[in-house]
């Protein structure tokens, strides 16, 4: 049975009552439904290999590794080469970061389950101590695996053009986005929920709002961030 971020009418209706666009989507969206990973390492591995690619490539990556290991353990890891993890079609920094963080956690170095007991804050400047996680990824984790109830990213790029089509906003700088992450607290995870819906194109016709590259400009960072799961 799947697990999925869980969330009820209290936060619905406090998001609701904070902004009427945004109440507008949840009525047409409905329920959304978001996979969660509730075991720390797995979870971690999982943000690991999901950075910078596409949904699509990340979810045969993950297919591969699952029916390769089983369960995603430390001391799974730790029986595989670089190579063996590279095989799965994972770049050689990410299996050294998979590979390293497994170590840490095995030797004790790293107390992953600690994290439960930590602040938001106090997670992200933990998990930056391993090698290859930065803030986007300890969000994510904390998100998706230990269902923290105020995340809203700014290093995520669906979430950003999630509020740029909701609100028809060319540009959202970080001054825009605290007015925001300030109006949806103490329930940001739940409206990340239905801007990453937004961004994915759940509510017909809804366009988004940054202009549109010139020919010759540079491409907006690597677009393969702008949905996941």
């Amino acid at each position: 049975m799947a697990d999925y971020f869980q969330y009820g009418e209290t936060e619905i209706a406090h998001l609701k009552r904070r902004d009427k666009r945004l109440a507008e989507v949840i009525d047409k969206i409905g329920r959304v439904k978001r996979r969660v990973i509730p075991d720390l390492f797995t979870a971690l591995v999982h943000c690991i290999v999901g950075q910078q690619i596409s949904t699509k490539a990340h979810e045969t990556i993950w297919q591969k590794m699952q029916a390769a290991l089983g369960k995603i353990t430390p001391e799974a890891i730790d029986t595989l080469s670089l190579e063996e993890l590279q095989s799965f079609g994972i770049t050689f920094k990410k299996a050294a970061y998979i590979q390293l963080a497994a170590h840490k956690i095995l030797t004790g170095e790293f107390d992953i389950h600690a994290l439960s007991s930590m602040t938001d804050e106090e997670v992200c400047t933990r998990l930056s101590e391993l090698d290859g996680i930065g803030v986007w990824t300890a969000e994510m984790l904390m998100l998706h695996s230990m269902q923290r109830p105020n995340i809203l990213s700014y290093g995520d790029l669906a979430i950003l053009r999630g509020l740029r089509m909701i609100y028809h906003h060319r540009k959202i700088d970080r001054k825009l986005f605290e007015k925001y992450r300030k109006r949806f607290t103490p329930y940001g995870s739940v409206a990340s929920l239905y801007l990453w819906a937004v961004s994915s194109g759940a509510i017909e016709n809804m366009k988004d709002y940054a202009p549109k590259n010139k020919p010759n400009g540079k491409q907006e960072k690597n677009k393969s961030l702008l949905h996941r799961r």
